[in-house]
């Protein structure tokens, strides 16, 4: 396997989160016309037990992959996927598509996080985070045409056709694997699994002060990010009129925010991770609260919609300035177990998240309000919480 396809390769294992959520939003309001016309603002849960199944996966593919190799576990995880997303391309309730999509995230979790391993096994240094920087931009494209792409699949073969994709994704890039990549963990490599150290690696990581409040501040902007997943069409679709251009919209706002990962990377050695994530949501703080103040997203057309879609791309582009920043604060006392870090800090911050978010979903009421004012919370918390974990840390210094 060539360098090219190889980074094509994990970059299309990579992108099977960002499709399975985001290719999703065009199809809600149909699913929700169909499976639950009485209760339709429970559509967006769709998306959070996605998110959900993901999170529990990520927690346990990484050391089973390195206990029963890498390519058996996407295997598994690829069963999975297929599997749930048959169920849900037969769903006749929202309930059942909702347990199928909490599968579904389960199985998905197998590729994305085994093919992180995938890398570490064969490059390391700065040719490891040469390929991971390649995938990195390549997977970041996947929001910006996904929505499109399911427009147009339910255009031809409808909101069912979006699961038969799933499953035609999934199919294509598992057999590409299983042709093209041997396995890249050999047996004498393989650690099994000791549920004593795993516990022993879990008490560490939440004894240490610095990585709990990072987690929980991790949480609160995934679950900012999620809630505006979660509600995004709803307000393009029924406040907004924009319908038709929402897949152009979202594409557009999710290429402007994908720069904020390139800001990041050529500041945050100036300025520090703390410094920019505590800016970030201070600057969230200051605009969700002029938009509830004075009502910007109300105005007449077309300001009311300049206004949300300015708010929305700041958003997206928060998720660039301090989700990797969070991971990596959390991460810096952890480095002795460093796998194992990786593992928990992803699934705790990811299902907490989802938990956070799922509520907020439900609180549409016609306008952006209430999800101006769960964004403004969640950002004054997270605000909070690194202005303390400076504090800590400043003790912890002294004490040493």
């Amino acid at each position: 396997m060539s360098r090219t396809e190889f980074v094509a390769l994990i970059a299309m294992m990579f992108a099977t989160i960002a499709f399975s959520i985001d290719a999703m939003l065009p199809a809600l309001p149909e699913i929700a016309n169909e499976l639950s016309p009485e209760t339709a603002h429970r559509a967006p849960l769709i998306l959070t037990s996605f998110v959900l199944g993901m999170g529990i996966g990520t927690f346990i593919a990484g050391p089973l992959s390195d206990a029963f190799g890498r390519r058996r576990i996407i295997f598994i995880g690829a069963a999975l996927y297929i599997a749930a997303a048959a169920v849900a391309w037969a769903s006749s309730s929202l309930e059942l598509m909702l347990v199928a999509r909490v599968i579904q995230g389960l199985g998905a979790s197998g590729p994305r996080i085994v093919s992180v391993a995938v890398v570490r096994d064969l490059f390391s240094g700065r040719e490891m985070a040469k390929i991971t920087s390649i995938v990195m931009m390549i997977f970041a494209l996947i929001p910006a045409v996904a929505p499109l792409m399911g427009s147009f699949i339910i255009a031809g073969f409808g909101w069912r056709g979006i699961f038969i994709a799933f499953i035609l994704f999934a199919i294509f890039t598992v057999s590409w694997m299983g042709l093209r990549l041997p396995e890249t963990l050999l047996p004498k490599d393989r650690r099994p699994l000791r549920f004593a150290l795993m516990l022993a690696a879990l008490k560490e990581i939440f004894a240490h002060p610095s990585v709990r409040i990072s987690i929980l501040v991790q949480s609160l902007a995934m679950a900012m990010l999620f809630c505006m997943l979660m509600l995004v069409q709803q307000v393009y679709y029924e406040i907004y009129d924009r319908a038709e251009t929402f897949p152009y919209w979202f594409g557009a706002v999710a290429i402007l925010a994908g720069s904020a990962s390139l800001l990041n990377a050529a500041i945050v050695g100036r300025f520090g991770m703390r410094l920019l994530v505590t800016v970030t949501l201070a600057v969230q703080i200051l605009l969700s609260s002029a938009m509830l103040i004075f009502d910007l997203g109300g105005l007449s057309e077309p300001y009311g919609f300049a206004a949300f879609v300015i708010f929305q791309t700041c958003l997206f582009f928060q998720a660039g300035l301090t989700l990797g920043n969070l991971n990596a604060i959390a991460m810096e006392p952890m480095g002795h177990i460093a796998g194992m870090a990786a593992s928990v800090v992803s699934a705790v911050s990811t299902v907490l998240a989802a938990a956070i978010a799922s509520p907020v979903g439900m609180l549409f009421d016609g306008t952006i309000r209430p999800l101006v004012a769960s964004i403004l919370i969640m950002a004054t918390v997270g605000f909070f919480l690194m202005r303390y974990l400076s504090r800590v840390e400043q003790r912890i210094a002294l004490a040493q």
